[in-house]
């Protein structure tokens, strides 16, 4: 597994802790790492990922509500809405990461982390976030820092 698929497995992991804990967190990231030790490349690329989500979180949620139709936010699989998160913060604020990255990565995870179903419908909103971007869906550009 390369480093930065690990470093999004345990930004996902995280932002589920979160989820399911209310938003309440570890009581600090030491505290989360010594649970899911990492080296620290993967952990600072994981944090960036949280960060990110957690700035974007209420655009990445409307995105995710606007083309889930038939489904609240609330009521999805909270491994489903965490990938959905993280891949549509990835492809709307990170333009060193390649859209199509973003989605066949969630994919993976999804495949891993949730259920049966999961990447197929992780793939059905990707595909649909993907038809609003303007730039370039399989190159990066920018200085790989995010928003």
């Amino acid at each position: 597994m390369g480093k930065r698929r690990e470093g999004r497995e345990a930004a996902v992991q995280f932002l589920v802790y979160c989820d399911l804990n209310e938003g309440a967190g570890p009581a600090s990231a030491a505290d989360f790492w010594e649970l899911r030790p990492a080296s620290k490349p993967i952990r600072d690329f994981a944090l960036n990922l949280v960060e990110g989500v957690v700035q974007h979180r209420a655009e990445t949620d409307e995105r995710i509500s606007r083309y889930a139709e038939n489904y609240e936010l609330g009521r999805l699989a909270v491994v489903d809405r965490n990938v959905l998160r993280l891949a549509i913060y990835e492809m709307l604020h990170r333009e060193d990461i390649p859209p199509v990255v973003s989605i066949n990565e969630a994919i993976e995870i999804a495949k891993r982390f949730g259920t049966e179903e999961s990447s197929r419908f992780v793939n059905g909103i990707l595909d649909r976030v993907k038809l609003d971007l303007t730039r370039p869906l399989r190159t990066a550009s920018g200085n790989g820092k995010g928003a």
